[in-house]
């Protein structure tokens, strides 16, 4: 299955709590980030992905949407 990266966040918080949203929603996804495993969390060069399953994208998008 393809991956994709649905929105990027600022911070891991961010990205956390939407990646909540999604799994109430039964929308598995995982965040992608160079952050040491939130080890260093203010060390953000590229933002924290989030990432979902290609097939997911459209009801991901439409969450996504109405919670941002």
């Amino acid at each position: 299955m393809s991956q994709i990266s649905l929105r990027t966040f600022a911070t891991r918080s961010e990205a956390e709590i939407v990646q909540g949203l999604l799994a109430t929603a039964g929308i598995d996804s995982w965040l992608a980030t160079d952050d040491a495993g939130g080890a260093y969390p203010f060390q953000l060069s590229d933002g924290v992905h989030l990432m979902v399953d290609e097939r997911d994208r459209k009801a991901a998008e439409q969450i996504v949407s109405a919670a941002t």
